[in-house]
């Protein structure tokens, strides 16, 4: 899967679970500052990654992830060779 492919089912996500317009999504955008996420909504949205790409995500991992591209590039790098 390309970085784009996985960059557009993550705004998919976002889109869905924080009510975003697609054009407001960019890998910049930051969970807390830009979208005032709390820490249950980061794990919710850590889980709907999980299940989304069929990953496993550490916590210790899971705390490094603060922005689109953090996630993007996390699930690129760790994406199974299927």
């Amino acid at each position: 899967m390309s970085e784009q492919e996985i960059f557009d089912q993550i705004s998919s996500l976002l889109q869905d679970h924080f009510q975003l317009q697609p054009g407001t999504i960019t890998r910049d955008l930051n969970f807390k500052r830009d979208l005032d996420a709390d820490s249950i909504d980061i794990v919710e949205f850590v889980l709907e990654l999980e299940d989304t790409f069929n990953a496993e995500i550490p916590d210790e991992d899971a705390e490094q992830i603060q922005t689109v591209g953090d996630a993007v590039d996390y699930i690129a790098a760790h994406q199974s060779d299927k």
